[in-house]
Parts: structure tokens; sequence; C-alpha cells
């Protein structure tokens, strides 16, 4: 069983990345956000919101966990916040697993997150200059755990390219 987790800030591209490269590879994309959404009948909004954040970040390990010892081959994209809890940064080596740190910009982060900005709670009511500044700040305090994928790949490029260099990785 192979596993291609791909890690990275919000708007770093994990979701459209991986269902391009799921297309190419043949391999089922299982978005872990989505995936505790349906097994926790409840949207992470209302988890945050009526169970808390240390219970999330509780089954969100669960959910991990269990795709990775899913008898499936799988490409998994991670929550921003993912490895940074729980020690899930430990899970991003091993038999079978190729993580792979989807690492952008500020700026590319930016201009990708000013247009959905309403759409997360995390910015939506930051000014231009406050969010560059939070995604600086929250990049810096993420960096150790993101940079404990086995490879990092710029996305400050296009999706096209990327997902070539995803596939020359894991052809090797």
């Amino acid at each position: 069983m192979s596993k291609i987790i791909l890690l990275g800030y919000m708007g770093s591209g994990k979701s459209t990345i991986a269902k391009s490269l799921s297309k190419i590879q043949q391999l089922p994309f299982v978005d872990l956000d989505n995936y505790i959404e349906e097994k926790a009948k409840m949207s992470i909004k209302s988890i945050f919101e009526t169970k808390g954040e240390i219970y999330f970040r509780k089954i969100e390990h669960q959910y991990f966990v269990e795709l990775l010892n899913s008898d499936e081959n799988l490409i998994i994209g991670l929550g921003g916040g993912t490895p940074c809890y729980a020690n899930n940064h430990e899970l991003l080596k091993g038999e079978g697993r190729t993580s792979i740190y989807l690492k952008a910009s500020i700026d590319t982060l930016y201009n990708r997150l000013v247009i959905g900005k309403a759409q997360r709670p995390l910015i939506a009511d930051k000014s231009a200059e406050e969010m560059r500044e939070f995604i600086a700040i929250h990049l810096f305090e993420r960096s150790y755990f993101y940079n404990q994928a086995q490879h990092t790949i710029s996305v400050d490029q296009s999706v096209e390219k990327v997902v070539a260099d995803i596939q020359k990785l894991i052809n090797q």
C-alpha cells in the first residue's frame, strides 16, 4: 500500500494538485477535512464551534491514522494545520509513504487567498496588510512541521508543472 501525502498552507493548492494527480496516477484522492466531515457528520466549522479545537485535533489525528492504515493506495490532502498537532508530522515518513510539502511564497498565498477570503474564517476580517502579516507569521510558525515532509516542491508555478514534478518524484 502506498500513500502520497500532500501538505502545505491554505491556498498552496493541495486539493487542486491532488485532483489532477489523482486522474493521472489513477489513485483516489481523499481530502482529510472532507473525510472528517463525512465521519463526524458535521462541518469542521461546527466541530470547532460546538466541541472545540482540542476535540477537532484529536479526531483529525485519528482519521489521518485511519487513512494511513487503510489497505488502499491513496493521495491524502492534509489540512493546513494537520502536521502541526498531535505529532502528525511524525507520520509523514514511513514505509509506503511519500510526503510532499507544497511550498508557496507569501505573495502567491496572498494572491490566491484574497480571492476566496470570505470563505476562510481565519482571514475573512483581515485587511490586505493584516492578511500578509498573518500568512507570514503562520508560515514561520509552521515551517518546522511542514519541513518534516520528505520532499518540498515550489507551487509558485503552474499546476501542470507542479504535478509533473510530483510525478518525477514518485516514479523514481
